[in-house]
């Protein structure tokens, strides 16, 4: 059966109803304590470059699960009322994400243009892996 929708589709129309922040946007939120930044990359990736300071590490393959509060998987921080800013390497996944996310009815959260790669070759604050929270 062939592909009638790529990932390139899929993303596009992401993109069309989330909030994508600016490098600027973001970084003016990094010590926002009603901003939580969301590293949705896999904890190798975290390992090998590093990570946006005090970022929660929630992997992209669990992050529907935390969010939501009748799954055991659920994560408290989820629960709380403040702007989820998602990133992954390069805007690509946390596109996807962030769609995800309204989907199920958040309404504060975004991603960043570019993601962590961007964040980084702009010379953006990095810090090693943080324990988990």
């Amino acid at each position: 059966m062939p592909v009638t929708k790529g990932i390139k589709d899929l993303i596009a129309e992401a993109r069309e109803r989330i909030n994508t922040l600016s490098l600027d946007e973001a970084k003016a939120r990094l010590d926002n304590p009603d901003a939580v930044f969301v590293d949705i990359r896999d904890v190798r990736e975290l390992e090998r470059e590093g990570m946006i300071p005090n970022a929660f590490h929630a992997p992209r393959g669990m992050l529907e699960f935390w969010v939501d509060p009748d799954s055991p998987y659920h994560k408290p921080t989820f629960a709380e009322d403040k702007e989820f800013v998602l990133y992954c390497a390069s805007a690509w996944r946390s596109s996807l994400a962030a769609a995800a996310l309204v989907d199920m009815g958040l309404t504060r959260v975004s991603h960043i243009e570019g993601g962590f790669t961007a964040w980084k070759k702009a010379g953006l604050p990095v810090a090693e892996k943080a324990a988990k929270r």
